[in-house]
């Protein structure tokens, strides 16, 4: 994530900002051009649904406030130009289409923090040519829904996961105790609400760009055969854990687990990086370990192969990270190795999402087996 620049008075903002804290112009993030930009609302008018377009200041077209700027969610993103009159909602909101019960005071922090980590996942997506729309109704194979859950007293614990363009997420992960206590359960080196909606997605990208399509078999050829028993290989993965040598073979225990987790955890590695990457980038940090890296690409659809994004751009930053990390008395931020069948999966992932970026304009017709 890179910073951005006040359109007013031209200082340093950010990504979640909806004031600059130098001139007080109003902030609103345009995801048509991926930029944040400035607006004079009118005056009175407090930007709630409905209310009609700010003018931009300093050029650009007239835009109206996504409806849940001024909600628990604290939405900070703009409609599109193109817009019809009767959408209230960003292209970020308008996917989550299920809310926990609100009447739950500790649901509208859950709301928000979600979020803005899905805001900063949309933001990746966007900049690799990636937009995924809403779905239309349970009918609609492509489109993608957030359904923001919290269990019932007595119920069923909710269980964050894909199904067919549907992502459940269970609000209790936006708690940190709950998120921290889940990691260490099951021995997950790192456990983050971004990590969360990553992985998911994940699963999606594949189900809506990849599964049924062309690019199915060498999806297969890397990350394994998908037919086989995902209930059954599940259950073995939680009984008898992975294999000695997973490390050498997987991102992570669970990529281990089945080809569907390995696709997910290693595409989500991929996002990981690739924002990683451009926020060293965009700050200008340089570091000169045994690979001399110089991070310096920003734009995530530049060609850019593996090996130097990785080893040369990703690597040197993340050691220093957890090297910072150390001294702070902290855990490592990136618990994490790269062996060479790794990187041939990250290299394979983004070659699949460069070529689901070049279908996006193009209808695709799944091929139901």
């Amino acid at each position: 994530m890179r910073p951005f620049e006040c359109g007013q008075c031209r200082n340093t903002v950010f990504f979640d900002n909806d004031v600059c804290l130098s001139c007080g112009a109003v902030l609103g993030f345009v995801a048509a051009d991926l930029q944040m930009r400035a607006f004079a609302p009118p005056a009175g008018q407090p930007g709630e649904p409905g209310e009609g377009p700010w003018p931009g200041i300093g050029g650009g077209p007239a835009l109206r406030p996504c409806g849940n700027r001024h909600s628990a969610a604290h939405c900070n993103w703009m409609l599109d130009d193109g817009d019809t009159p009767g959408q209230t909602l960003c292209c970020s909101c308008r996917l989550t289409q299920v809310l926990p019960s609100l009447d739950n005071p500790r649901n509208g922090l859950r709301w928000q923090r979600i979020e803005q980590a899905k805001r900063r996942l949309v933001f990746t997506l966007l900049s690799l040519g990636l937009a995924p729309e809403p779905k239309q109704g349970p009918d609609d194979p492509l489109g993608l829904a957030y359904r923001l859950l919290d269990a019932e007293p007595g119920a069923p614990e909710i269980r964050t996961g894909h199904e067919n363009g549907v992502i459940v997420i269970n609000v209790a992960e936006a708690d940190d105790d709950h998120r921290e206590a889940q990691r260490v359960r099951l021995g997950e080196p790192q456990r983050t609400l971004l990590g969360h909606l990553r992985h998911e997605t994940a699963h999606y990208l594949q189900y809506r760009w990849i599964a049924g399509t062309a690019a199915m078999p060498g999806c297969r050829e890397h990350f394994g055969d998908e037919i086989a028993d995902y209930a059954q290989a599940l259950a073995h993965h939680y009984a008898e854990g992975p294999s000695a040598d997973w490390s050498q073979h997987f991102i992570s225990p669970y990529a281990s687990a089945h080809p569907w987790e390995d696709w997910a955890e290693t595409c989500a590695h991929y996002l990981l990086v690739v924002d990683a990457v451009q926020t060293a980038a965009s700050w200008g940090l340089q570091l000169s370990g045994h690979l001399s890296a110089t991070p310096h690409d920003t734009d995530l659809k530049a060609p850019s192969d593996v090996q130097h994004l990785v080893l040369e751009q990703w690597l040197p930053v993340a050691q220093f990270l957890n090297a910072m990390n150390r001294s702070l008395g902290l855990l490592d931020s990136y618990p994490f190795q790269i062996p060479a069948a790794v990187l041939d999966k990250l290299a394979t992932v983004q070659q699949l999402l460069r070529g689901a970026a070049g279908l996006r304009q193009r209808p695709l017709q799944r091929q139901v087996p």
